[in-house]
């Protein structure tokens, strides 16, 4: 059982959408500057495109997780530190390692990696105004858990190899939570989030692995 129900939860979301606008504007203003980032290549782009996915992380973990759904669930706490975490191993891999390159590429991997960018961007907040929960009563992209992270997956299946297994960890730990929850809060738009943890760490694993031997 939850600690708290879905009046609470949808509550809860519209007091973050109201407290954070208009950030939301800008979240999405990012997400559309990382995927034109991989077709248009200017020297930091794999830098910024990881600098960008690790500010989404970053602001999840303190805005959404600490400073708002603390309120209704404790666990939130540790959900945030492990937002905090990605984040900072984003920042550190892609942006002062320079450690993750990303690309449009092709194949399983990539087809599936542009729908699920797609799917968290675009199609995410149409699902949820067509089952009945417009903003502010919704996730929104870039700025709340699931999205980001079905973004991220995405990006994820977009890198090209070497890519450092450990960054899936704390996104596929979300996409058993955040997906199993969305079952219980009536939240059908992160259904997709139960998937896209196996789809994308399979994926990922099995590319990066034939990569390896190919070398």
């Amino acid at each position: 059982m939850l600690p708290f129900t879905s009046d609470q939860f949808l509550a809860n979301l519209v007091s973050d959408n109201e407290a954070i606008w208009p950030v939301q504007l800008a979240a999405f203003a990012i997400g559309v500057l990382a995927v034109a980032l991989l077709f248009w290549r200017p020297r930091m782009a794999d830098r910024l495109i990881a600098g960008i996915l690790a500010v989404m992380w970053l602001w999840t973990g303190v805005a959404y997780h600490w400073l708002h759904f603390t309120e209704i669930n404790k666990a939130a706490l540790i959900f945030g530190a492990s937002f905090v975490v990605q984040g900072a191993m984003l920042a550190y891999v892609g942006v002062v390692r320079g450690q993750l390159r990303f690309g449009s590429g092709s194949g399983p991997a990539a087809s599936v990696g542009i729908a699920f960018v797609a799917y968290a961007a675009v199609l995410y907040p149409l699902l949820g105004i067509w089952t009945g929960h417009a903003y502010p009563e919704m996730p929104v992209f870039g700025v709340t858990p699931c999205p980001v992270t079905i973004f991220t997956f995405g990006f994820f299946l977009l890198a090209k190899p070497p890519m450092s297994r450990w960054l899936l960890a704390i996104p596929f730990i979300w996409s058993v939570i955040g997906g199993s929850a969305a079952f219980f809060l009536g939240v059908p738009q992160d259904w997709l989030l139960l998937v896209s943890g196996v789809v994308a760490v399979f994926l990922v694993v099995a590319y990066h692995r034939e990569a390896d031997w190919k070398a």
